[in-house]
C-alpha cells in the first residue's frame, strides 16, 4: 500500500486558534480527520507529523518510511535551507501545500525554497489544500507505484 506523508511545520498545531480569518477555524486534528478518511477512500496509508522544531521535521523526513508526501513548511518555507535539503536527498516526490498564498501576504514570506523542487504547490485554498494535495498525488504518483 502507497504511504504518505503529511509533514506540518511551525504553529500549524494552533490551527483553529491562529489567526481564523487567515488560517480558518478547523483544528489541526479536523483537518487530519478530512484526510485520513480520503486517503481511506483511495487506498492510501496517511502518517501525519507535526512538530515545531526544524530538526524534529527532517529526523521525520530522513526516515524514508513513506512513498511521497504532502508538505506544510509553515514559517520554515521562507528560512529553511536544511529542510530543503533534507527533501531532496530522500528523493521522494511531494506536494508543497500552504493554507494562505504567501506571495499575497509580507514580502519576506515571497522567499519559497521548496516550490522548485516540489512536485507540484497548492496555496490559498484553506484547509482544503491538503485534500487537494492527496488528490493529486492519487491521481499522478500513486497510479505509478
Amino acid at each position: 500500500m502507497t504511504r504518505i506523508l503529511v509533514l506540518q511545520g511551525p504553529n500549524l498545531n494552533m490551527l483553529g486558534t491562529r489567526e481564523p480569518e487567515l488560517y480558518g477555524s478547523e483544528t489541526m486534528q479536523e483537518v487530519h480527520a478530512h484526510v485520513y478518511r480520503k486517503a481511506i477512500e483511495l487506498g492510501i496509508e496517511i502518517v501525519f507529523f507535526q512538530s515545531n522544531h526544524e530538526g524534529a521535521l527532517i529526523d521525520r523526513v530522513q526516515e524514508k518510511d513513506f512513498d511521497a508526501a504532502i508538505v506544510n513548511a509553515g514559517g520554515l518555507t521562507h528560512t529553511s535551507i536544511s529542510l530543503r535539503d533534507a527533501l531532496l536527498s530522500i528523493a521522494r516526490p511531494f506536494v508543497e501545500v500552504h493554507l494562505t498564498d504567501p506571495s499575497k501576504r509580507e514580502p519576506f514570506r515571497k522567499v519559497n525554497y521548496l516550490s522548485d523542487i516540489a512536485l507540484h504547490s497548492i496555496v490559498g485554498h484553506g484547509a482544503g489544500g491538503y485534500l487537494e494535495a492527496l488528490d493529486y498525488l492519487a491521481t499522478r504518483v500513486h497510479s505509478r507505484w
